[in-house]
């Protein structure tokens, strides 16, 4: 079921209240990821949401050089060949890639975060209909901010656009983000669009496209009785905001977060997608 927005955002407000907002995380000690281990294995039903850059994949300086290597897609494999999961990589990223690496899975995916949803086996869905004509008055903005960036460049997607600044000069590249993003701001308010802050990037897309909003898809089904979440940057936290407060949600690198737990990097994540799945550590 994919859920109109308005409907959506009541349910987003109705997850929302049972989770602290806005606090650090604790950390995942061992004692806890011991216990959580441990009701994965022993529960029948389980929904497991995943990020992808920063969360299994480290980042890299262009996001075509952030591809999933061996080592992930074999957890991910043997995740998903488990009967009783339903696991789900929740990107920002675009059909095309997503496809690319794993559409013959049995693996479902979320696009441009949330925008777009493909069940394991099935088409790719639209979540309501987008505008993309807005492109046409922020593409000029970013390509300043590329020219008076080097090592900056732009990624254009189905309906957001991302100005990347990983490979800039640090100083020059943070001092230009804050620049754009306010510019970028003045922009959104009339066109109906959000600006994010990513990790050395700044994106704007349609309003009303989340990865919450995209999950309830697969959450609002009910039944479950195992439910994981991890992400690392500020588009997961509505995909934290709509899970029940018995879920583990998990961000990557502390900072405040809905998020129950945090861990501290792409390894640790792996590391525990490892012991779920029963492959010893070293």
């Amino acid at each position: 079921m994919i859920f109109p927005l308005k409907q959506a955002g009541s349910l987003l407000c109705w997850f929302g209240k049972s989770i602290r907002l806005g606090f650090y995380p604790r950390k995942l000690t061992p004692e806890l990821r011991d216990k959580m281990v441990g009701e994965y294995r022993k529960s029948k039903r389980r929904l497991i949401l995943l990020d992808y850059d920063g969360t299994i994949v480290p980042f890299a300086d262009r996001p075509d050089e952030a591809k999933p290597d061996e080592d992930v897609m074999n957890l991910l494999r043997l995740l998903a060949q488990d009967g009783g999961n339903e696991v789900v990589i929740v990107s920002g990223r675009d059909r095309k890639f997503l496809d690319e690496w794993f559409g013959d899975t049995r693996l479902s995916l979320v696009a441009e975060h949330g925008a777009w949803l493909k069940e394991r086996g099935a088409e790719w869905l639209f979540i309501s209909p987008l505008e993309d004509d807005w492109k046409k008055d922020v593409f000029p903005v970013l390509k300043q901010y590329v020219g008076a960036t080097p090592g900056s460049f732009i990624e254009e997607k189905s309906f957001s656009l991302v100005w990347h600044y990983r490979a800039a000069d640090p100083k020059v590249g943070e001092s230009n983000a804050k620049e754009l993003r306010g510019r970028l701001k003045s922009l959104a308010a009339s066109l109906n669009l959000e600006v994010l802050e990513g990790s050395k990037t700044v994106e704007v897309k349609s309003s009303g496209v989340n990865k919450g909003r995209a999950i309830l898809h697969w959450v609002s089904r009910g039944g479950w009785d195992f439910m994981l979440a991890v992400g690392d940057d500020a588009t997961d936290e509505d995909m934290f905001a709509v899970l029940p407060k018995t879920a583990y949600s998990i961000k990557v690198r502390v900072a405040p977060s809905k998020a129950r737990f945090v861990v501290e990097s792409v390894g640790d994540v792996r590391s525990l997608l490892r012991e779920m799945v029963g492959i010893p550590s070293g």
